[in-house]
């Protein structure tokens, strides 16, 4: 098993080249395409990445949730690029979480949301 800073790494150079396609020509690169298709169709594709894991999880298909769970971060990484979203700013929210119980977290994200 890898450790989690080669996962890091890992989708740091994904997203530098995910940022190097942005402008690039959407007839010769699938994230250019993807990008100038903007954000509402990135979140369709994210969202359709996430439930082909979902299936692949519940038939217990390993090998086919490790090549979904690729699909939809390279998909949500897009995304993130589209918004102005880079990998730090979620670790930096990630962070923020740590060591905070996982059900306070979600009391506290409820509250917020009714003020």
């Amino acid at each position: 098993m890898s450790d989690t800073s080669s996962f890091g790494a890992s989708l740091e150079a994904l997203f530098q080249t995910i940022e190097a396609r942005k402008g690039a020509d959407a007839s010769s690169s699938y994230t250019a395409r993807l990008l100038a298709e903007g954000p509402d169709r990135l979140a369709q594709k994210v969202g359709e990445e996430a439930v082909e894991l979902v299936i692949a999880a519940a038939q217990r298909d390993g090998k086919s949730a490790v090549s979904e769970s690729a699909d939809l971060l390279y998909h949500l990484a897009v995304l993130w690029s589209s918004l102005g979203i880079a990998p730090s700013d979620v670790a930096a929210a990630l962070d923020d979480r740590r060591g905070v119980s996982g059900l306070d977290e979600k009391k506290s994200r409820a509250t917020n949301n009714q003020e």
